[in-house]
């Protein structure tokens, strides 16, 4: 992995996450339903590993990172569910913050960069649902290590099995989460594509390692 960007990569690595944050501080980028939220901010996550590899992933997913520590915080609008975690343990809560999307960032330019070899539009289609997949995945898995063992946690979990409770926790929200990530951040990427905004390299090994 090379992180150096041209001038047109850095204009779009600006461009997304100008985005992100316009995303992440209006009603654009969340849709609250109870403690959990539908959020669309996975997808330019998505489109900056895909254009940029996993240097731009990892980039776009600490913004977003930062950007759910804010709400924690009341910044920007509020996470009910991250300002609860806040107040059990702040480390805790920025560990949860920032690790899940700073890691799906990253492999999602992997992803991208392998499954390109052998479709480069069924690849950003295939990036996209990871996307939601790896960040809800990273996200129950990480809040289950750090808080399964809190009052808060054992009193919504009530006894139940945890991969069920898992599943009912995220429930229709991360199911419309990957359906979004999948559709828009394919159709997006396959116009970058179109459009050369993604250089080979960004799919391939670096042949010159």
């Amino acid at each position: 992995m090379k992180p150096k960007f041209n001038v047109k990569q850095l204009t779009l690595l600006a461009m997304l996450v100008a985005v992100l944050l316009l995303m992440s501080f209006t009603p654009l980028g969340y849709l609250n339903i109870g403690p959990l939220a539908i959020t669309f901010n996975v997808i330019p996550v998505a489109i900056a590993a895909l254009a940029l590899g996993p240097a731009g992933g990892l980039i776009a997913g600490s913004v977003f990172g930062l950007t759910s520590f804010l709400q924690c915080l009341g910044i920007g609008g509020l996470s009910p569910l991250g300002s609860i975690l806040f107040g059990i343990n702040p480390f805790f809560a920025i560990l949860l913050c920032f690790i899940p999307r700073m890691l799906d960032g990253f492999l999602l330019g992997y992803i991208f960069r392998i499954v390109g070899r052998l479709n480069r539009p069924a690849a950003c289609f295939v990036t996209g649902f990871c996307a939601a997949f790896f960040n809800t995945l990273g996200f129950m898995s990480l809040l289950l290590l750090l808080f399964g063992r809190t009052d808060y946690m054992q009193g919504l979990i009530n006894g139940q099995n945890i991969l069920i409770f898992a599943c009912l926790f995220v429930g229709l929200n991360a199911i419309f989460e990957m359906l979004s990530s999948t559709l828009i951040t394919g159709a997006v990427g396959s116009v970058l594509c179109r459009a050369r905004l993604v250089p080979e390299a960004a799919n391939d090994k670096d042949k010159e390692d």
